[in-house]
């Protein structure tokens, strides 16, 4: 019997979508999600954790951060319930 991994968890979501041998996987994921508007040939998984720029700064974890085939840097979360703030991170 196969295994079921819930991509609405945090380790789901990252299991799915956020290693680069999957990669293909989150390419045809986001260009669903784009319906044509632009088009992802390639992309690389990055580091995921960002430093604080200084001492009283805080740490930022992403779900997803990746960068295009154009350059492009993109930041995916996966939220399964409102996050009132959730605009004042991005």
């Amino acid at each position: 019997m196969g295994k079921f991994i819930n991509p609405f968890t945090d380790f789901g979501f990252k299991h799915i979508f956020g290693r680069e041998m999957d990669k293909d996987i989150l390419i045809e994921f986001l260009n669903d999600l784009l319906e044509g508007e632009y088009t992802i040939m390639d992309l690389r998984i990055m580091n995921n954790e960002r430093l604080p720029e200084t001492e009283q700064g805080r740490k930022v974890i992403f779900d997803i951060h990746c960068e295009t085939d154009k350059g492009e840097r993109i930041i995916i979360e996966m939220q399964n319930r409102e996050q009132p703030h959730f605009k004042d991170r991005a």
